[in-house]
């Protein structure tokens, strides 16, 4: 608890942005960041791999590890600004233009390339050029470039509020037809103006003068439509068990007299107490999922907690990349400790290579995937391929305290574990199992088992789409909590349910059963992200395209194991409670 208190307040530090305060005719710096295709959030480039205005030694500037992951890279321009200090028509410089260069303004004016600044810590965002499309017959098709930047500074008392620019005040250059070499001279026009808001509030403005195109509206009606269904499916399943369980208690726990009476053999689950706490096939590999998937089960919570306790601030877009590595590594700890413990408790002897099947279940996925995607980043020279520092960043914060933890977990759970204490006593020979009809066998459950809990977060999952893959800020933390909660309480509900059926139809491996049908919501939610891909994105292009399927994969896993684990757990307590309660001979 210590160190969590540590982590949460180191976060809360550096994420803090301190408001910087200017006296008249301060220099303020403007970065150039980055480039890109309008439509690829996640392919860009540096600004100054264009040819365009660039001083003579470039001075890059400190950036946290969020913002890093998130493929800043801010530079020093050569804009000349000043606090409070208006200006018209400044020549910035002028750029000669060879052939190869010209071809490369081109290409990126036709894939609607944007830039961004950052002023004091707000983004500025712009086209960097003009595509004109004419008629179709005679069908035109002109390019050309902005070479001058009007920047809007808005500012109260000592501080900036507001940035933004406009390129459309002089007329652009034409880039058709003409010879290289090519002069372009750059100027830019600087205005300050008096605002009334406060500093505090300026990430309001910042939302809503957004430079991309408002997606994120709240439709309250579909979420509210969702909620009810799910409250409703969550009602259906908890009477419906509740009354065929208050019959099974009253057969299974008649006396003898009243048993041969009614003349009937046990059947459905009782007959299999003496299986049912059997324990499972590579049981090393299951407790590994539990111990991995409780992990991202408390890193979701605590990432949902701080960002409603409004620890991630507008302007540092990259703090909650930030948070997530943090709390990874140090919720290594619960994972070693799930794991190790319950291992144990179902008679596990080599608990060290299950420290290291822990360990490594999500981390190796996620080395493959990421290299890929960086290599790719590398080849086609991005920002969002990651500098040699910064990986070795994230592999020390992993040897030094991701892996320690979980093997200090796992010791701790070793030590701590108690016995397994099933409720029935399991035969030596295993019982066999009857054949099933098909829509009790486990593909049907894993399709039920993962589309119920999908339903319940297909709304919201637009949104959160929209986040990763567009250009919004995400502020509907509140909703995602309800959200986040009924996705578990779903999971928990539909897993029972299917576990009961599959015990009446006296099949006792639920263990790897429970896992596959609730984890298999992380195949819808794939499904789900090809159709984002093709129907509501415009993504197009290598890079973007392996960026994003890589880590959709990725999140995919995630839902398997955090969803896996819901249903192992609930199935588990279900299970004992209902053996508890029979009578047995």
């Amino acid at each position: 608890m210590a160190a969590m208190r540590c982590c949460v307040l180191l976060l809360a530090l550096v994420n803090c942005i301190t408001a910087s305060n200017y006296k008249d005719n301060d220099k303020v710096v403007l970065y150039v960041n980055k480039v890109g295709p309008y439509f690829n959030p996640h392919e860009t480039y540096h600004y100054y791999q264009l040819p365009v205005c660039r001083p003579d030694k470039v001075e890059h500037r400190s950036l946290t590890l969020g913002e890093i992951l998130d493929g800043d890279r801010m530079a020093v321009s050569n804009y000349d600004v000043h606090f409070k200090e208006s200006s018209q028509d400044n020549l910035l410089c002028t750029v000669t233009l060879n052939e190869k260069e010209i071809t490369q303004l081109r290409d990126a004016i036709e894939d609607l390339y944007y830039f961004e600044f950052v002023f004091d810590d707000l983004p500025i965002r712009g086209f960097i050029g003009h595509l004109e499309e004419g008629a179709f017959l005679p069908h035109t098709h002109k390019i050309y470039l902005w070479t001058h930047h009007h920047f809007y500074f808005e500012y109260n008392g000592n501080q900036i509020i507001s940035a933004n620019v406009s390129t459309r005040e002089h007329q652009p250059t034409s880039l058709d037809e003409v010879e290289a070499p090519l002069d372009v001279k750059f100027t830019y026009s600087v205005t300050w103006k008096e605002s009334s808001l406060e500093y505090k509030n300026r990430g309001s403005l910042l939302r809503d003068t957004s430079f991309f195109p408002r997606t994120l509206e709240i439709h309250w009606l579909s979420i509210i439509n969702s909620m009810v269904l799910v409250f409703l499916l969550i009602g259906f399943v908890v009477i419906i068990m509740m009354r065929v369980l208050k019959n099974d208690f009253a057969r299974y726990n008649m006396d003898d007299e009243e048993s041969e009476e009614l003349d009937s053999d046990d059947n459905g689950w009782k007959i299999i107490h003496t299986d049912v706490f059997r324990f499972p096939p590579h049981r090393g590999l299951l407790c590994a999922i539990l111990g991995v998937g409780s992990q991202f089960l408390a890193l979701a919570t605590g990432i949902i907690v701080m960002a409603l306790m409004g620890m991630f601030n507008v302007h540092r877009h990259g703090s909650m990349n930030t948070a997530a590595i943090l709390l990874y590594a140090l919720t290594c700890f619960v994972s070693g400790y799930v794991s190790a413990n319950f291992y144990r408790r179902i008679g596990g002897e080599n608990w060290v290579w299950n420290i290291v099947l822990t360990s490594s279940l999500f981390s190796v996925p996620f080395f493959i995937i990421w290299s890929v995607i960086n290599s790719v980043a590398w080849y086609h020279k991005s920002t969002q391929a990651l500098p040699f520092t910064t990986v070795l960043l994230l592999m020390i914060i992993w040897l030094l305290v991701g892996y320690p933890l979980t093997i200090i977990g796992g010791i701790f759970g070793k030590n701590w574990a108690i016995g397994f204490d099933a409720p029935c006593r399991t035969k030596n020979i295993p019982r066999e199992i009857p054949p099933v009809p098909w829509y009790r066998s486990a593909f049907v459950h894993m399709l039920i088992g993962g589309f119920l809990p999908f339903s319940a977060i297909s709304v919201e999952l637009y949104y959160i789409f929209a986040t990763l893959w567009g250009r919004e800020q995400y502020t509907l933390y509140g909703i995602l909590f309800v959200v986040f909660a009924i996705l578990l309480s779903v999971t928990a509900c539909i897993s029972v349910a299917l576990t009961y059926f599959q015990l009446s139809s006296e099949d006792y491996r639920w263990w790897w059963r429970s896992i596959f049908s609730a984890g298999s919501t992380g195949f819808f939610v794939f499904l789900y992200s090809l159709f984002y891909y093709y129907k509501r994105s415009n993504m197009s292009g290598a890079l973007q395209t392996v960026e994003f399927f890589g880590w959709t994969i990725l999140t995919c896993f995630i839902f398997f194991l955090m969803l896996g684990t819901v249903a192992f757990f609930s199935s588990l307590k279900f299970i004992r409670y209902i053996y508890v309660n029979l009578k047995m001979d």
